[in-house]
């Protein structure tokens, strides 16, 4: 997905990192990435064999992180072999999700939610409508989306299995989607991407033996009962928060058919407003977080233009063990580049990994 502060382009920076920190401690095989968004960082190290614990405020972020970390078995999807008699036909049973997915790929568009919400439907030219979707992606997600929420209620898919195909629709979706990277406003027409019809490619799975965690909470109330030996951090740097950024990803995630307002038909959020995007509120949150968890190893990556000071983040950290810091050079975010317009700043910023190594 195409996400607001994603590490994946730095991942092999933060390994370094947290490799130079901890050389030497065999020990240390059990990771948190507390701030999860996407999961990018925790696939990663759940992939380098660490067990995973990912946390995020967000549900649709807590979807997407019950399948990259919380899966790691495989799915076989046994409670719809009577629907889709083909996924008995498969060689390899892990081939049965996207079989599942293709099937899914083939039902009829319904004028559910989301195309009555985000797309042009029937609303005549001229008229005020949202265009976040094409209709026929608009209605091939609610058809999709209605069927899997169908599926769990009759108990014909397994946890693991719902969100499987959840977080798979959820970054399909995100593909096809008429904006300039975030939800905070649609394009007036449809960019190119946008026509594409949506297609269901299956979630990745990586595969271990080990059980990982997923929770679905707020960060500093987590570290209150969190034991981990590294404990990552990926909070946000600025005012925007990712509830506005993606509350449409919410919507789809959650279903829940809400009350919303505005042009960019923006659901009620408060209650996932982060502190971490406050300038008067993000030391002290930041401070209460270091200071409840119980971890070996402290990594917080943030970049030269967050809320918080270098000599903030130090004063802080450095209370909980002897500190140190990482910095590299990176290409900042870019929105789409369909988009009408840009947001003209420098092409780099510096990202820092502060570390502590705790007493």
């Amino acid at each position: 997905m195409n996400y607001i502060g994603s590490k994946q382009t730095l991942l092999p920076f933060l390994e370094q990192c947290i490799n130079t920190v901890t050389e030497g401690d065999n020990q240390a095989r059990t990771f948190c990435d507390i701030f999860a968004g996407t999961g990018a960082v925790g696939r990663f190290f759940k992939s380098k064999g660490y067990q995973v614990t990912a946390n995020d405020l967000q549900y649709y972020s807590y979807v997407l992180n019950r399948q990259y970390i919380g899966n790691h078995n495989v799915l076989q999807f046994k409670g719809l072999e009577e629907e889709i008699p083909a996924i008995k036909d498969v060689l390899f049973e892990e081939m049965r999700g996207a079989r599942v997915c293709e099937w899914l790929d083939l039902l009829e568009p319904v004028e559910g939610y989301i195309f009555q919400n985000y797309c042009k439907g029937h609303h005549q030219e001229g008229e005020d409508h949202r265009l976040y979707f094409s209709d026929e992606n608009g209605g091939k997600c609610d058809a999709i989306r209605m069927k899997i929420e169908l599926w769990r209620k009759e108990g014909k898919v397994k946890d693991d299995e719902y969100f499987f195909l959840l977080a798979t629709l959820i970054e399909n979706i995100d593909k096809v989607a008429n904006t300039a990277s975030v939800y905070g406003a649609f394009l007036k027409k449809i960019k190119k991407s946008a026509t594409k019809p949506m297609v269901m490619k299956p979630a990745e799975m990586i595969y271990n033996n080990q059980e990982h965690f997923v929770f679905n909470e707020d960060a500093n109330e987590l570290a209150k009962r969190l034991h981990t030996d590294i404990l990552y951090m990926d909070p946000p740097y600025n005012h925007r928060q990712y509830s506005g950024n993606y509350h449409l990803l919410e919507t789809i995630a959650r279903y829940d058919n809400p009350q919303i307002s505005g042009k960019t038909g923006m659901r009620k959020c408060n209650n996932q407003k982060s502190d971490y995007c406050s300038r008067s509120k993000v030391k002290e949150a930041f401070r209460e977080l270091i200071m409840n968890v119980d971890a070996r190893y402290i990594f917080l990556s943030y970049n030269n233009e967050g809320l918080m000071s270098f000599d903030d983040i130090r004063e802080v950290m450095s209370v909980r063990g002897k500190y140190g810091c990482f910095e590299r050079k990176y290409s900042r975010f870019k929105a789409d580049k369909e988009s009408v317009s840009r947001h003209i700043a420098a092409d780099s910023t510096t990202e820092y990994v502060h570390y502590v190594k705790c007493v």
